[in-house]
């Protein structure tokens, strides 16, 4: 059985590549239990019950994820992951320029915060409902 990662940047990586796919279970194994989210434009949560609760309705109508990283760094537990999320609908891709922080302690993530922008964001959405 393979190891979890505990470097920063690996544990970053395997989180992002699992939320990519929406196995959200996952994504979760990756993050504290008292973790604390923030998406900048809309607050923060805290736990998997919180974070759960922000996500998977935001990715109920997305069909496929792509999450490129365009720049990533990192320095002691904090990794900064700058990215282009593409999100493919029913009625085709959209995308999301986004930049996220994280803090890994303990080889899980225990601060999470992104950045975007909300008049984007919302366009994926009601490009679901349309």
């Amino acid at each position: 059985m393979r190891e979890p990662a505990t470097d920063p940047k690996a544990v970053v990586e395997a989180f992002l590549a699992s939320f990519a796919a929406m196995d959200f279970d996952g994504a979760l194994a990756c993050v504290a239990e008292d973790a604390e989210y923030t998406n900048i434009p809309m607050g923060t949560v805290r736990g998997h019950a919180g974070i759960r609760g922000v996500l998977e309705p935001f990715f109920a109508s997305i069909r496929e994820n792509e999450f490129r990283i365009l720049r990533q760094a990192a320095e002691g537990p904090v990794v900064f992951v700058e990215r282009l999320d593409r999100h493919r609908l029913d009625r085709g891709w959209r995308e999301l320029p986004v930049s996220g922080v994280f803090e890994v302690r303990g080889g899980r993530i225990t601060v999470w915060r992104e950045y975007f922008d909300l008049a984007t964001a919302a366009r994926i959405h009601d490009a679901s409902a349309a």
